[in-house]
């Protein structure tokens, strides 16, 4: 039946129709194609020509080059736009022709390095097996320590994430010596995620990792990602603290796309009581099952992600020629908790379209390829209007006729979206605000930068003058945790401190988890 017929069953449809606040058409957009440059290593040439990669969007070919004229560049386009291949070929490019260089890859979830690893193996298929290029390896928690040793020897592409850089990596740089002074470039993918405390905390990683490059003779070159935000520009010359060059013009082909409000009917007039937003975002998940849509569904909690899967399942059941197996294969559940190698499975499952309905929290709400999904329903507001776009975003990962419905709950915010519609439509996404110098946030870094290496008395700290940084290490002086001598500041107390700091709280309880 398609998209597009479930879509007109729906307007039809009272029980529906009449609770549609919003229906929004977003139009299609045509792709701007450009030739594959010509300087291109024959490896990599080859694995795009084996991959059908033929032409690139323009955005790809301006990143490409920027890139290769040695600017930092802050790539901001839409869900599914290649912002991957964009900064992968410049990089791949320079890893090919210079034996020595290295580069580290940056992603904010395990998943998604992993997800970036098996697109990295694709590209690399030719230069790996003719001995140009070793494996790309990815650094994290979940690495086997057997592997490790050889991991920091010989890693040319390094994927990790900032948890692993901020405690196993950057304490340990000496471990990392070659890496470190042969460190070409540094990518950060999805930056919109860095914002808050979250994002104060990974500028100062950033400017730990920038002052060991330093000591090592190396000046990497930043290549950053991220889904659109209002203020990119802003946001990634503060994160990394370098002039930026952003791409924004998006060149990718987008589909149409058909946006719902809706809102679950009345149960009670007089007290305002409506059905429950679970079980609306079940019957129309439903309905576009039916009508043989691959559909995604967005829930806020593990809970609701549970809950949610059980009544598509129980709803699925009845079905004449339903086999109970077949009905656990196809409709999948997708949050933290699973293990790696089942989120791998699903992931799979949704890009070869054995898995018809996937429902998630906002793990799947980042770039992971789950390939060409037809419909994205969110069961409730996700809380910004940059996270709404980028679950929508999730379907129509291609030309054809997408659509995404957002299912109110009684909560007030979502409630308000019902009634203006607007607030969602017509604003743009929030800004992505980081204070890298908030003092608990700093101190912490500094503790941890003077692990790694002693201060001297001159040095600033990214764009903290010399000054201000002296003040802030005299007072870790007098508390016993530094020792001044000869104009430098060394680490004194017994404690590791990248082990105690959390990146994701600024208070004096602290954990860490990578």
């Amino acid at each position: 039946m398609g998209v597009g017929k479930q879509i007109s069953a729906w307007r039809a449809d009272p029980g529906v129709g009449d609770n549609i606040s919003a229906w929004r058409q977003i139009p299609a957009r045509q792709s701007s194609l450009v030739p594959i440059p010509d300087d291109l290593p024959a490896e990599l040439r080859a694995s795009l020509q084996q991959l059908g990669i033929h032409t690139l969007y323009s955005h790809q070919l301006l990143a490409y080059q920027r890139a290769q004229s040695g600017l930092n560049v802050a790539l901001v386009t839409g869900t599914a736009s290649g912002k991957s291949l964009a900064y992968n070929l410049p990089v791949l490019a320079d890893l090919i022709q210079n034996p020595q260089a290295r580069a580290l890859y940056l992603f904010p979830t395990k998943a998604l390095a992993q997800d970036q690893l098996s697109s990295l193996q694709e590209l690399l298929a030719q230069a790996i097996q003719t001995g140009r290029l070793p494996a790309p390896a990815i650094y994290d928690g979940d690495t086997p320590a057997s592997q490790r040793s050889q991991i920091r020897q010989n890693a040319r592409l390094l994927l990790s994430n900032p948890d692993m850089l901020h405690m196993g990596i950057l304490p340990h740089h000496t471990n990392w010596a070659a890496f470190f002074e042969n460190l070409r470039y540094v990518i950060i993918d999805e930056i919109h995620t860095y914002r808050g405390v979250f994002g104060s905390h990974i500028a100062n990683v950033l400017r730990r990792l920038k002052r060991i490059a330093r000591h090592y003779g190396s000046r990497p070159q930043f290549l950053l990602t991220s889904a659109t935000i209002a203020n990119p520009q802003e946001h990634t010359s503060r994160l990394i603290e370098e002039t930026i060059s952003v791409l924004a013009e998006d060149g990718s082909a987008r589909g149409p796309k058909h946006f719902l409000l809706y809102n679950p009917p009345l149960v009670d007039a007089r007290l305002g009581l409506r059905r429950s937003a679970l079980q609306e975002a079940v019957r129309l998940t439903d309905d576009l099952l039916t009508s043989d849509v691959q559909t995604i569904v967005f829930a806020r909690s593990r809970r609701t992600v549970e809950i949610v899967l059980t009544y598509l399942r129980e709803k699925a059941a009845p079905q004449s020629g339903w086999d109970a197996n077949r009905e656990q294969q196809e409709l999948r559940g997708y949050r933290s908790g699973y293990l790696p190698s089942v989120r791998r499975q699903i992931e799979a499952g949704l890009r070869r379209g054995e898995v018809r309905a996937v429902v998630a929290t906002n793990a799947l709400e980042l770039g992971i390829d789950i390939g060409q999904l037809g419909a994205a329903v969110l069961v409730g507001y996700p809380g910004s209007i940059a996270a709404t776009w980028q679950q929508a975003g999730r379907a129509g990962r291609g030309s054809e006729l997408s659509a995404a419905v957002l299912v109110a709950t009684p909560a007030p915010l979502d409630q308000y979206l019902i009634t203006h519609p607007e607030y969602l439509f017509d604003r743009t996404p929030e800004q992505a605000l980081i204070d890298p110098n908030n003092p608990l946030i700093l101190l912490d870094h500094l503790r941890c930068a003077a692990f790694e290496l002693p201060f001297q008395s001159s040095e600033a700290f990214g764009n903290l003058p010399a000054g201000e940084v002296q003040e802030y290490l005299e007072y870790l002086t007098s508390q016993g945790v530094l020792h001044a001598s000869n104009a430098r500041y060394y680490w004194m107390a017994d404690q590791y401190p990248a082990q105690q700091i959390s990146l994701r709280n600024a208070s004096p309880t602290r954990s860490c988890s990578r």
